[in-house]
């Protein structure tokens, strides 16, 4: 059904002061806490690799050890989703409407709504980070957990009891994940980068971050995360995370990836039957991870 005059009376009488409705976006978010490329097929893979463990002892005349147990361990799927929206209007709302440049037919808001949809889409990988999804494949495990299996073992990125933020659960996060190893057991140390917290915790995440001594005590202790150049790229505030209590910290792995394969577009043309104008907007991409070295991730309660 198209929009009709009578769905815009008030723009069809002289008089109104403005047509509201509209207002300014939220500053794109996303694009703080992912990396972005593009795409050129149905879908992306990223394979993960066991290269070489450490060297065995060698004894005198003995023979060296041969390891050949590397090759492809893991499998991450980056399947592209699709979305679009339209509208349409009568020719008479369009001829009759003498509000046009306010009452703009040509977006409708098209944009605005894609550009939420990404930042709901972008905040669904660590919103749903603890639940094993599947389709995405890897290591058959959720993004954050306590159980990523190694060569030989299992490496977490989530603490075994989840904890609110503060301190001491913060300076926890960072050196998680400096036990990170690789897929054959070796040590690979990854440095803390950005504190990632919803809209809930934006004034406990300033407190921790923009200190120069330990916050919330009276000592003149320094606060080791800034002496150790954790964090070094700040924190940030996402309105789309659904929980009030979870957050996450993202390490110089990086690993939360954006492959864009049809960038937005829009579209325009009248019906030849009907003499309605017809707008759809539409765009393809996907969102979502490579590699669970990309950060710690922490869902307490409360």
């Amino acid at each position: 059904m198209a929009i009709t005059s009578s769905q815009i009376p008030g723009a069809l009488l002289p008089g109104a002061r403005k047509i509201a409705g509209m207002y300014n976006d939220i500053p794109t978010q996303w694009s703080l806490v992912y990396a972005t490329g593009t795409s050129h097929m149905e879908a992306e893979r990223t394979i993960h690799m066991r290269y070489l463990p450490l060297p065995e002892l060698k004894q005198q005349g003995t023979p060296t050890t041969f390891d050949n147990g590397a090759g492809q361990r893991f499998t991450y799927n980056h399947i592209h989703v699709a979305f679009g929206l339209g509208y349409s209007f009568t020719r008479e709302a369009m001829d009759d409407n003498l509000y046009k440049s306010a009452f703009n037919p040509a977006n409708l808001g098209l944009v605005s709504s894609f550009k939420q949809m990404e930042e709901i889409q972008g905040a669904a990988t660590l919103n749903t980070g603890n639940v094993l999804n599947p389709q995405i494949g890897g290591d058959n495990q959720p993004l954050f957990s306590t159980s990523h299996p190694i060569d030989g073992g299992v490496v977490a990125n989530t603490p075994q009891v989840q904890v609110g933020l503060n301190e001491a659960s913060l300076t926890m996060a960072n050196n998680m994940a400096r036990r990170f190893r690789d897929n054959a057991g070796l040590l690979k140390p990854a440095q803390a980068r950005k504190l990632v917290v919803p809209v809930e915790l934006r004034h406990v995440a300033k407190r921790l971050m923009e200190t120069e001594l330990r916050p919330g005590t009276t000592n003149n202790d320094t606060w080791s995360v800034k002496e150790n150049n954790d964090l070094s790229n700040g924190y940030v505030v996402l309105d789309f995370l659904t929980s009030p209590y979870a957050w996450f910290v993202l390490t110089d792995v990086g690993g939360l990836i954006y492959l864009s394969r049809t960038p937005f577009e829009t579209s325009m043309q009248t019906d030849f039957t009907t003499d309605n104008l017809m707008v759809k907007a539409y765009s393809r991409f996907y969102m979502g991870f490579d590699d669970f070295r990309l950060g710690i991730g922490v869902y307490p309660t409360n």
